[in-house]
């Protein structure tokens, strides 16, 4: 009786998803190249380069980082 009320997907078809949103996903891999660009292109050692990969990764978290610091002096 409740199978009638509540009618279930057949086992052999998939649930549909619905995917919403993602720009903000365009942005950040958009400033992550940007950022690989900046930081690696000035590195001069190898462990420049691979600290600058790593601040490429992390560039939301030193943007958000600087910008209090800025908004503390006001």
């Amino acid at each position: 009786m409740a199978t009638e009320l509540f009618p279930t997907q057949p086992e052999h078809q998939a649930p549909k998803v619905i995917h919403q949103g993602g720009a903000s996903d365009t942005v950040y891999g958009i400033g992550l190249i940007g950022a690989w660009v900046y930081y690696i292109g000035r590195a001069t050692t190898t462990r420049e380069r691979v600290l600058g990969f790593f601040k490429g990764l992390f560039w939301p978290a030193f943007l958000v980082y600087q910008l209090l610091v800025f908004l503390e002096k006001e």
